[in-house]
């Protein structure tokens, strides 16, 4: 929706683009306002506070904003991931705790959370639990438990206080490769052609695993040849752009997911410009489109009235 503005309403927006980065709260807002014809952002607060549309750590290890109805099977699809990244860490090793002793936990935050509670409170509720304080514990509970973050209320919704609340989780675990196809599928309509390497840039998956549900997929998706002789994926029948298509300028926000969806960023940022947008502290700026690439970046600048900064000390 890059290249034309769709009319959709915003939960239908957010499921057409699988899911946007949500880390800086103003982010999915100024992604929607690039991708739908008249935004007007009190929607997305609206889908927020109705839970049509959630922000929980999904792909990347990052929070995201998805469609509430994605969110089960994209979690399933994630959490051996997730898991992974936060039981198998020294931090939570150092804890003392087993991988079993964190997962006994599961059942009684999803029962306390069940209206909106802080991080503090989840802590407090953890060490009831175990007797002690182990920060950590909710460090990695927070990660990989089916929590989404509740909105606190006003402009971006988020920009207070953490509260987490509990998920709904109907899809059943055993059922991993399916939402893992399902969600590659997602992903390839969204972003397609794109190869093994950027569907696991995009979720971290390892190679092997996207291979194989590729295998699985069999004739839902086509192989392609890209350039340099590389070995594209697209869901079969998919339809290409053409080469002499208009791309309009667009001020994307903080990670937005076209920067982020391929292991090759070649295909948005020119290489020179690399280091600019991808920061070391793992910032991806906001970024100007030209003609479908990065030329530039760019930041909001707020400016006092004259009569109010002449107060100013």
């Amino acid at each position: 929706m890059l290249r034309q503005r769709a009319s959709l309403d915003v939960a239908d927006a957010v499921r057409r683009i699988v899911a946007l980065q949500a880390q800086e709260p103003a982010s999915p807002y100024l992604a929607l306002w690039n991708r739908l014809a008249d935004f007007d952002p009190a929607e997305l607060d609206a889908a927020f506070a109705d839970r049509s549309v959630v922000k929980a750590t999904l792909l990347r290890i990052t929070l995201h904003a998805v469609h509430a109805d994605d969110w089960p099977g994209f979690h399933n699809a994630m959490v051996p991931t997730l898991r992974a990244a936060r039981l198998l860490d020294r931090r939570f090793r150092n804890t003392g705790l087993s991988i079993a002793d964190a997962d006994r936990l599961i059942p009684h935050l999803a029962e306390f959370a069940v209206r909106p509670r802080t991080g503090a409170e989840i802590e407090d509720m953890v060490e009831a639990r175990l007797g002690q304080r182990l920060s950590k514990v909710w460090w990695a509970l927070r990660t990989y438990a089916p929590l989404h973050l509740a909105p606190t209320g006003g402009p971006w919704m988020f920009e207070g206080p953490s509260s987490f609340v509990a998920a709904r989780t109907e899809v059943d675990p055993a059922s991993h490769g399916r939402s893992l196809q399902s969600l590659l599928l997602r992903y390839l309509q969204a972003f397609g052609p794109a190869s093994t390497q950027d569907f696991a840039a995009f979720t971290l998956l390892r190679r092997s695993v996207v291979r194989e549900a590729l295998h699985v997929l069999g004739d839902e998706v086509e192989q392609l040849t890209g350039p340099g002789g590389a070995t594209l994926f697209d869901v079969s029948g998919a339809r290409l752009p053409p080469e002499d298509m208009i791309a309009p300028p667009r001020l994307l926000p903080m990670w937005d997911n076209m920067l982020l969806a391929y292991s090759d960023r070649s295909r948005i940022v020119p290489p020179e410009y690399r280091t600019v947008i991808f920061r070391r502290n793992g910032n991806v700026l906001p970024t100007l489109l030209v003609d479908g690439y990065v030329t530039g970046v760019w930041r909001p600048r707020v400016r006092l009235p004259r009569r109010c900064a002449r107060d100013q000390p």
